[in-house]
């Protein structure tokens, strides 16, 4: 039996558990929020004053490829939040640089290099210089005239693509471009490697390697944590961007509600989702860039009014302090970072300290989810 003293000591650790888990749920102010995106975004912009140097890792790459466009999705939702004129001057210097044009050209049918014009035609839209929007829309056209809509085979090139289509078809006012990205949309979820959706647990196999009889070390099926965020990340964007009478778009709204119920129940105490979403002894720990777009996912979806908030806004406030306290260092850059790959293998170890191949995606990804949750109710 315990005594006083012991029953005293148990109280106050219990008090103490229950403090730590109150604080852990309680969301940041608006101001911190935007201190850290600041913070974060002002490391990069430091370290690549040059918007149009290459990238050289294990070749040298031009920095309008996949990885820097969607870090300058993230540095455009920042600058909707902070129109800070530095912000955009980045962006048109990163525009300019490369002419305002796709890697490989306006022939190219590659997702990772159409990616780019996410920027670009929002930055047309902000000054309508034809030469912002004349090879990704010569691109975009190219593709849709030649009847193809087998392009996108990983589930990646539905966020560097879909939202190109979507943009485009409300600055012309076509639905040609909502019912071709459709048309590829279903090919990659009901066609490729039999399709890459799994309906009955809510998720998507990366590419068709990864389709059954596929399995994780546990048995489990292989759901790669970023890979699914890039789908959360392509139908926000998509359902964003379109009009609310535009076409299939009840069919993306669903899908996006079903993957979102699925991640709920498999996020991790600490706040963060492992790189294998159904296995958590494969390469277990925290995981910045998957993390990060759920929680843009999530958080989108409570400032819209479409998610029950009892349920997502402690997951999404739960995971966005994980990130804040944990992956943020002093400096600006973020830990718990996997790089490029395309299964919870690649790009590992990822701890605090590693240093992924390429930074400015992950920052990105961190953007997107920061602005969201700066614009949650307090």
């Amino acid at each position: 039996m315990m005594n006083f003293k012991q029953k005293s000591a148990v109280i106050l650790v219990f008090l103490g558990l229950t403090v730590q888990l109150s604080l852990a749920q309680k969301i940041p102010a608006k101001k911190q929020v935007l201190k850290t995106l600041q913070l974060t975004n002002a490391y990069f912009m430091n370290k690549w004053p040059d918007a149009g140097k290459s990238i050289v890792t294990n070749k040298e790459r031009p920095s309008n490829i996949w990885t820097r466009a969607v870090y300058y999705e993230g540095l455009m939702s920042l600058y909707a939040i902070k129109p800070e004129r530095s912000y955009y001057d980045y962006a048109v210097q990163w525009g300019d640089k490369h002419q305002w044009g796709l890697r490989a050209g306006v022939t190219t049918r590659d997702a990772d290099n159409q990616a780019c014009g996410q920027t670009y035609i929002d930055l047309y839209q902000i000054d309508q210089k034809p030469e912002r929007i004349r090879d990704i829309k010569a691109s975009i056209d190219l593709m849709m005239n030649s009847g193809k809509i087998s392009d996108w085979t990983w589930i990646d090139a539905l966020q560097m693509g879909m939202p190109v289509f979507a943009k485009l078809g409300v600055l012309y006012k076509d639905d040609a471009y909502f019912e071709y990205m459709y048309k590829m949309y279903k090919h990659t979820k009901n066609v490729e490697g039999g399709g890459l959706y799994n309906a009955k647990d809510g998720l998507w196999w990366r590419d068709k390697d990864f389709v059954p009889p596929y399995r994780e070390p546990n048995g489990e099926d292989c759901y790669w944590s970023r890979g699914n965020g890039w789908v959360v990340a392509a139908l926000v964007k998509v359902l964003e961007i379109m009009p609310e009478n535009a076409p299939h778009r009840e069919e993306y709204l669903k899908t996006y509600q079903e993957m979102l119920k699925a991640l709920v129940p498999i996020q991790r105490a600490d706040g963060f989702w492992n790189v294998s979403l159904h296995d958590a002894s494969h390469f277990a720990g925290p995981e910045t860039s998957g993390t990060a777009l759920f929680v843009y996912g999530m958080a989108w979806g409570l400032n819209k009014g479409i998610l029950e908030e009892k349920i997502y806004r402690p997951v999404v406030v739960k995971a966005w302090n994980a990130m804040q306290q944990q992956a943020v260092h002093k400096n600006g850059f973020l830990g718990y970072l996997q790089g490029t790959g395309k299964e919870p293998k690649d790009g590992q170890p990822v701890s605090y300290t590693s240093m992924p191949d390429f930074e400015d995606y992950g920052l990105g990804c961190f953007l997107l989810a920061g602005t969201e949750v700066y614009k949650m109710k307090r």
